[in-house]
């Protein structure tokens, strides 16, 4: 009988040597006679341990990392295929900590299953969401997401099933289903790892969703930086075609939806809804003017549905277990469960998924185990690059919608980066103006001149120059942002701007100032 081995095909992983060693794995087995059933799963979210190496064994699978390809003649030498001791030995995978403390439901079978065998998916639970979607009428599954309490994952927090049940009311000859795969914010990966490690829990979410609502075409429009996630995506959606899962006659149901991949063109704004819609179309990505709203008239001028991968992801299992049982987990309005991505300077990088209601600190020193250089963790930035900077007076606020809006700040797609003692967020805020500015559609004043001066205006603070003058103007400039802008890109940038100046007045020149200032009062 063969030993069945995983090595991870995520892209992180493989940036790490995933690749050169799992050919080294096959070489060395092959070599000392030994059969072996190589399997590439997804990570498991623990990057400081990649490339994870896991084996089957009859106690379950067994972990050894960070395994480099110079490290694979001594595994095997320490009979590691029999969950041998070896000085990268972790032990059980599913005893570490790490994995042990989280509340995995979007990502259950991610590092478990081979991501592109559908008899691995189905027997994983896979598809029993979408089974019993085809025997409820649509306003049954509508109201299924309702209760659960699902809300965006992508940011804007808007309960799915309000924007469902819209478009399930609006009629029309042709409806859509759009997937915002565009994931561009910094410090995030949840959608990739999704795209990469469990294609077909997305593939079935967004089947559910056309169902609910009428709609009988999907676009998943994904990031071009993304080449694994689209190989995977367009090798699931051809299996589960060929399958019956997807096409004109879903399971013998007479029910049709059909699914394709579109690629984006690098462009942080076609991250906001209209915008992609706009791409989608052929055109170039603008924002456009609301209402009216995508629900009613939005690709190609019909009522299309526009969810981020994660809020997609996790209708099946609400679909499988109930809208109760997903409702079960969190806290206040923020129901189930959210994927937070840990990043920058911190010792335990890599993808967490918990119920809302932890700490900030529990996040940072539970599972990511301080920073990385060991000096104390200065500021946090969540929710992307427009997300609010906070300083470690703010660390115990939950991590939940509400609590994070009543200290000015956003919880968004859960990307959280940290900074060290050594970082100067006069330079972040100036970046954040820079960054809006470069990734600007154009279309709206505020944001297309305003992200500009504003960077002109922290040059000149950096350099110390009438600050008696330009810090009142920075303020100014950030309400005409925050009020004006067309869109978030614009909207949000006095978040990480004047939360830098707020609560680190020290990096701008200035004394101490009122942390709980947050716009140009």
């Amino acid at each position: 009988m063969s030993i069945t081995i995983y090595v991870p095909c995520d892209s992180s992983a493989v940036s790490l040597g995933a690749d050169r060693v799992a050919k080294a794995i096959a070489q060395q087995a092959e070599q000392r006679g030994l059969a072996i059933n190589l399997v590439r799963n997804g990570s498991r979210g623990m990057y400081w341990l990649e490339t994870m190496v896991e084996v089957a064994t009859d106690a379950g699978r067994i972990a050894y990392g960070p395994v480099q390809t110079s490290d694979v003649g001594s595994l095997f030498d320490a009979d590691f295929i029999n969950g041998g001791n070896h000085p990268l030995a972790l032990g059980l995978t599913e005893e570490l900590p790490y994995l042990k403390k989280q509340q995995r439901l979007t990502f259950a079978r991610v590092g478990i299953t081979n991501p592109i065998c559908l008899d691995d998916y189905l027997a994983h639970d896979g598809y029993r969401g979408l089974t019993n979607a085809l025997n409820m009428s649509q306003a049954d599954i509508v109201k299924a997401v309702t209760d659960s309490g699902l809300r965006g994952r992508g940011g804007a927090a808007f309960p799915t099933g309000i924007k469902w049940n819209t478009v399930m009311n609006t009629h029309s000859e042709q409806k859509y289903i759009v997937c915002n795969a565009d994931e561009g914010d910094s410090g995030t990966f949840s959608d990739r790892m999704v795209m990469e490690s469990d294609p077909f829990v997305l593939i079935e979410g967004m089947t559910i969703a056309g169902i609910a609502v009428g709609a009988t075409q999907g676009y998943i429009y994904l990031r071009v930086e993304y080449p694994h996630a689209h190989k995977a995506l367009n090798a699931a959606i051809e299996k589960v075609n060929a399958a019956g899962y997807l096409g004109d006659n879903i399971q013998g149901s007479g029910k049709a939806f059909h699914l394709e991949v579109r690629l984006g063109a690098g462009a942080y704004v076609c991250g906001e809804e209209t915008s992609l819609m706009e791409s989608l179309e052929g055109k170039r990505g603008l924002v456009r003017f609301k209402p009216p709203l995508p629900a009613i008239k939005g690709l190609f001028g019909q009522p299309t549905v526009v969810n981020n991968v994660i809020s997609l992801a996790s209708v099946p299992i609400i679909l499988d277990k109930g809208g109760d049982f997903y409702r079960d987990f969190g806290m206040g309005r923020s129901r189930g469960t959210l994927p937070l991505q840990l990043a920058g300077n911190l010792k335990h990088t890599g993808l967490v998924e918990l119920a809302f209601g932890l700490t900030l600190r529990e996040l940072l020193y539970d599972f990511g185990g301080g920073s990385a250089t060991g000096k104390p963790i200065k500021a946090v930035q969540v929710g992307g690059p427009l997300g609010a900077y906070l300083p470690e007076s703010q660390f115990d606020t939950p991590l939940d919608y509400e609590a994070f809006a009543a200290i000015w700040a956003v919880l968004g797609h859960g990307g959280v980066v940290a900074f060290d003692e050594t970082v100067d967020m006069a330079v972040m805020a100036k970046y954040s103006m820079e960054f809006c500015a470069i990734e600007s559609c154009g279309k709206c004043t505020p944001c297309r001149i305003g992200s500009t001066r504003g960077y002109e205006l922290m040059d000149d603070i950096m350099q110390g120059r009438e600050l008696d003058k330009n810090i009142p103007l920075l303020r100014s400039l950030c309400d005409t942002l925050l009020n004006g802008s067309l869109c978030a890109l614009g909207g949000m940038t006095p978040y990480p701007v004047l939360s830098a100046l707020n609560h680190f007045p020290e990096d701008f020149g200035i004394g101490q100032t009122n942390s709980t200032e947050t716009n140009a009062a």
